[in-house]
This record gives C-alpha cells, sequence and structure tokens, in this order.
C-alpha cells in the first residue's frame, strides 16, 4: 500500500506542475489553449505508463471514487489514495509557485491555473454552465478509464486513449472552468491562490464526484461493461 500511494503522490505531483505549469509558465501567449490541453493529457500518458503497474495511476479522487462505486477498490483503499493525490496536488502546486515566483513579473495574483466560475472562469461561463460542463466531462472520463481498463480491453493502449481523452476534455472546456474533473487538481492551486479559488473550489470537489458515481455506477449496473467483464 505504502508504493501505491507514493506512486500516486508522485502521479498527482506531475499532473499539477506539468499541467498547471503550461498554463502559468507557457500560457495561453505562448502555447495556447492546445499547448495547455496537451500538456495535462500528456502528463497523464507518461504517469500512466509510469506509476500505472503500481497504483493504477488515478492521480485523482474522482477516478478513485468512480472506481470504489464500480466495486474495483477498497473503501480504505480510496481514502488512502485521495490523501496522496491531494498532498501531491498542494506539493506541486507549491513547487509551480516557487518557480513561477521567480520572474519578476509574476504575481500570485495571476494565479496557478485555478478552477473556477464567473468571473473565475476563463470565459465568464456561470455556475450551472460550469457544474454541467463538470459533471459531463468527467462521467465521459470515467467511462474511458473504467472501460479501457476492464476485463478483455486491450489494456495496453489505456494510458494513451485516457491521456487523449483528457486533452480533448480541456480543448473543449478550458474557456468554461479551466477544467477540473479531478478535486485534487483543483485544490493545489486553490491552497496556494485562496480568494476565489478556495470559495469556490466545492464546485470542482462535488461535481466532478457525481459524474464519476455516475459512472461508476454504470459499470457495477453492468450498462457499460463488456461481456467478457461481466
Amino acid at each position: 500500500m505504502t508504493k501505491k500511494l507514493v506512486a500516486e503522490f508522485v502521479g498527482t505531483f506531475a499532473l499539477v506542475l506539468f499541467g498547471c505549469g503550461a498554463a502559468v509558465l507557457a500560457g495561453f501567449g505562448i502555447v495556447g489553449q492546445l499547448g495547455i490541453a496537451f500538456a495535462f493529457g500528456l502528463a497523464i500518458v507518461a504517469m500512466a505508463y509510469g506509476i500505472g503497474p503500481v497504483s493504477g495511476c488515478h492521480v485523482n479522487p474522482a477516478v478513485s471514487f468512480g472506481a470504489w462505486v464500480a466495486g474495483r477498490m477498497r473503501l480504505n483503499e480510496m481514502l488512502g489514495y485521495w490523501g496522496a493525490q491531494c498532498v501531491g496536488a498542494i506539493v506541486g502546486a507549491g513547487v509551480l509557485y516557487v518557480i513561477a515566483s521567480g520572474a519578476p513579473a509574476y504575481s500570485i495574483d495571476a494565479g496557478l491555473g485555478q478552477n473556477g466560475y464567473g468571473t473565475g472562469s476563463p470565459g465568464e461561463y456561470s455556475l450551472v454552465a460550469g457544474a454541467v460542463f463538470e459533471v459531463v466531462a468527467t462521467f465521459i472520463f470515467l467511462v474511458t478509464i473504467l472501460g479501457v481498463t476492464q476485463k478483455g480491453a486491450p489494456s495496453q493502449f489505456a494510458g494513451l486513449a485516457i491521456g487523449l481523452t483528457l486533452v480533448v476534455i480541456h480543448i473543449v472546456g478550458i474557456q468554461v472552468t479551466g477544467v477540473s474533473v479531478n478535486p485534487a487538481r483543483s485544490l493545489g492551486p486553490a491552497v496556494w491562490v485562496l480568494g476565489d479559488a478556495l470559495s469556490q473550489l466545492w464546485l470542482f470537489i462535488v461535481a466532478p464526484l457525481v459524474g464519476a458515481g455516475l459512472a461508476g455506477w454504470a459499470f457495477r449496473a453492468k450498462l457499460l461493461a463488456s461481456d467478457e467483464a461481466s
């Protein structure tokens, strides 16, 4: 279990550092929205093959929750994953803050790639729009993850499929909420930025868990499970 928790810490750390880092250090003026989207997706691909054999590379409390609802992990294991993921995200965002602070022009007011709605949304999308996007996007993300990791699926391509799904979710959703689909990824920057990032954090905990829970239930109820998995 210790190895799994260390792996989840490292994986979530990397996701936040490189995903949010693309937004903070390269940003829209250098790599653009497409570059940020690929940074998140490629970080997941790298970690899927790097730590996947150890922990399954959840690096996301919503993924662990969906797996638990689907009957693929125990409650105590899920809670352990949550702790490692949240700590990894906070440390990753902290390291990003230290790096970004090395530029004279940077201020924490510029953010750390946090998520938000209303004035906190890159496109100033409403709370309702943000909630709908996060629930639906997390549901689709979990359908992909639970689908490609079920018995009979071509597991050697699982990391690539999951990473590319996260890319397309970011391409569509960055302007809506900055894209969470991951409570830990939202928590990390919010702890350092505070203000609206922290007060709006509840949405990026609740909505991804709802979407993940629905996907997990669909697999537990055998609605989306393959015949081999059944």
